[in-house]
């Protein structure tokens, strides 16, 4: 089956380096030569590190770039697609773009071709929406490097035909990903559950609890997490970052516990958007000197406990409504953000009571909507309860 990825850039590219890389002969379109070119490269580049790491061979290599095809121009163009079974969007993550490609490519594809998004926080459904046909959409998302990270969420539309489904996943797992299934709500698993990772980190940062180094500095030593929250922000790129929160907080009718903090915006409004940009919560210029943490082990353990119950509490108000199923759940969250361990399963070692009476004490303390126990939470901690037995 012939294979189309709509966008060059880092995602596009990469999901197509995947698809190649199984067999599949691909059609990468961009409207723009220069993102075709860079794509090409960092294609070209990722297969010769798998070569001198003796994970193909050089014969191999040449065969997965001889099965990528380029196409560059407008949407005119998109009759290159015309023979492909399987195309994925992973363009610019705006919604009206997304409708127009799909309407454009549902004109020029065979009938029984499978359209997907690559969107990580916009609306299957509403994507969808614009297709005469729209039992044939679903979201697909790739995490970035799609090379690398395993976890892909698979996601249906309210119209989604259960059969594409069916056959997206089995098509992906034979790529070697593990995928999670997941409703069509704001943020998917991985975007929505983390949220509270960055967000609570702000908040303390904010109430003058601890600066950044120091909450970073918990997370990593006391949580065991691989970054902290302001080094993965600073990574991730802060108008990347401001953008998920703030797409999945408009998704969710403004909800208090995705709300954005002006710390980040902040951030972004001057261009301080993180390593790309020479400067973001930390300075990397050349010659600047990293901010030294509080290594104090009972302010760092208040910092940990209070950001992952809030993770936590996400993590089970997605089971509560029926987002995804618990394995799915804990499986997203190390395969695709590199947690130590599933939300849910950190819940029941640490035990649900416990994370229940710190979410009441800051609900109480608080008085804010942000801090509410879930439903679930409650429950289970009343009745005695785990998530895995």
């Amino acid at each position: 089956m012939q294979v189309g990825v709509v966008g060059a850039g880092a995602m596009g590219s990469g999901i197509a380096q995947v698809a190649a890389t199984f067999g599949h002969s691909v059609v990468l379109f961009d409207t723009r030569e220069r993102a075709i070119d860079k794509g090409l490269a960092g294609i070209e580049k990722n297969l010769a590190r798998s070569v001198e790491k003796n994970r193909i061979t050089s014969d191999e290599q040449t065969a997965i770039r001889s099965r990528i095809s380029t196409v560059t121009g407008s949407a005119d163009d998109f009759p290159a697609f015309a023979e492909c079974g399987f195309i994925i969007e992973a363009a610019v993550e705006n919604i009206e773009v997304k409708r127009d490609i799909f309407a454009r490519l549902e004109r020029v594809v065979a009938d029984d071709a499978i359209l997907a998004t690559n969107t990580s926080s916009l609306s299957v459904t509403a994507i969808a929406s614009t297709c005469k046909n729209p039992g044939r959409v679903l979201g697909v998302h790739f995490f970035n490097p799609p090379t690398v990270l395993p976890l892909v969420e698979i996601v249906p539309g309210l119209a989604t035909d259960p059969d594409v489904t069916e056959r997206v996943q089995v098509l992906v797992d034979a790529w070697g990903k593990s995928t999670v299934l997941a409703s069509d709500t704001p943020g998917f698993i991985v975007n929505r559950i983390a949220r509270p990772f960055y967000g609570e980190a702000l908040r303390i940062y904010e109430e003058g609890i601890a600066d950044m180094a120091t909450i970073d500095w918990a997370m990593r030593e006391i949580g065991g997490f691989k970054m902290g929250p302001f080094e993965l922000m600073d990574f991730i790129g802060n108008d990347i970052n401001l953008a998920a929160t703030k797409s999945v907080y408009e998704a969710t009718f403004h909800d208090p516990r995705f709300k954005p903090a002006l710390t980040q915006q902040r951030l972004f409004d001057a261009g301080f958007l993180g390593r790309k940009s020479g400067r973001g919560y930390y300075d990397y210029s050349p010659g600047a000197t990293p901010p030294s943490p509080t290594e104090d082990r009972e302010l760092g353990d208040l910092i940990f406990r209070r950001i992952l119950c809030m993770l936590i509490n996400q993590a089970a108000d997605a089971l509560y409504y029926q987002v995804a199923s618990a394995s799915d759940i804990d499986r997203a969250m190390v395969l695709g953000v590199n947690y130590p361990k599933g939300l849910l399963r950190w819940a029941d070692e640490m035990g649900i009571p416990e994370t229940v009476k710190w979410l009441g004490a800051l609900h109480e303390f608080y008085g804010e909507e942000r801090y509410r126990p879930s439903p679930l939470l409650k429950t289970m901690a009343a009745d005695g309860f785990t998530f895995f037995s």
